[in-house]
């Protein structure tokens, strides 16, 4: 009966538990209003505590067996005792002679879970990665730089990484794929066979020669205009999407066109301090896409 009860409520509720001793508070509740609405009966919350949630023997009355079957969708207790009655004899047989048969499988899986839970814990380790100027050999300081741990069949899970240049990762999986996004260096997408010996290893970043020219060109003062021009036209790609995107406290965006991009940062102004380079793109040995921030100053 307790289980038909459950199949009848998730049908109004399929977020009901399934387990109906479980039941408390608001499910309790919305049993209540179910069986009013629809066999026009009430149960208060102790009848159902005293009936479903304890170990009782004892069953309900009659009258009460009869509201439950026409809930369920019988006529009466007799009707569902006549179509259940395989179960029921089933259940009569077995009650309170064999009851430990039934909980070996339940005690064995509860063993089963806590044994991989211990292993589990135990094969966890703490890695820790560093990224480094591939020319240098000097660790990347004070920039953001994400990564995206990649998995195979979930979302990625996003990290920023110190002010040093770190990120770690505690994972007991013997391989870990991430991607890593650097201003002024290249994306790119690592993969490693995690070695608990070596919890430690340096990942060398190679330098965006474009995006750092870029930048260059919008904070130095340069004299040569026409040859600071001239150098940009031929990196840049005609069609190029150059978008600027807003700091904090201004809304939207503003796109430009490669002229227009070319004439903000050579235009020879005070008011322009620096770009901060998001994202570059490359196709054919040209930038494609070019997302920015900018500073201003005073003139």
């Amino acid at each position: 009966m307790k289980t038909k009860i459950v199949e009848v409520m998730q049908h109004t509720n399929a977020g009901i538990g399934r387990i109906i001793e479980d039941w408390k508070g608001q499910e309790i509740i919305d049993f209540q209003d179910d069986l009013q609405r629809k066999v026009n009966a009430y149960f208060s919350e102790k009848w159902f505590y005293n009936h479903f949630k304890t170990n009782s023997e004892r069953l309900p009355r009659i009258d009460l067996l009869n509201i439950l079957s026409r809930y369920t969708g019988y006529i009466d207790w007799s009707e569902f005792k006549y179509k259940n009655r395989d179960k029921i004899i089933l259940i009569a047989e077995h009650k309170g002679s064999n009851s430990i048969f039934y909980l070996l499988p339940v005690i064995a899986l509860i063993f089963f879970i806590l044994a991989w839970l211990l292993i589990k814990t135990g094969s966890l380790a703490t890695y820790e990665f560093c990224f480094v100027d591939k020319d240098t050999k000097e660790p990347i300081k004070n920039t953001t730089i994400e990564v995206l741990v990649i998995f195979d069949n979930e979302s990625p899970i996003k990290q920023v990484c110190n002010t040093v240049g770190c990120f770690t990762y505690k994972t007991g999986e013997q391989k870990i794929k991430f991607l890593v996004k650097a201003p002024y260096y290249f994306t790119d997408t690592i993969t490693r066979i995690l070695n608990k010996a070596k919890r430690n290893e340096e990942i060398q970043l190679k330098i965006n020669d474009y995006a750092l020219m870029i930048y260059y060109f919008s904070s130095s003062k340069v004299k040569d205009w026409e040859k600071r021009r001239a150098q940009l036209e031929n990196i840049i790609s005609d069609s190029a999407y150059i978008c600027q995107v807003f700091n904090k406290g201004m809304m939207g965006m503003e796109l430009f066109n490669k002229m227009e991009f070319i004439d903000m940062l050579t235009m020879p102004t005070s008011s322009l301090k620096n770009i901060e380079i998001i994202e570059v793109l490359y196709a054919h040995e040209k930038i494609t896409t070019i997302r920015f921030m900018q500073d201003y100053v005073n003139e």
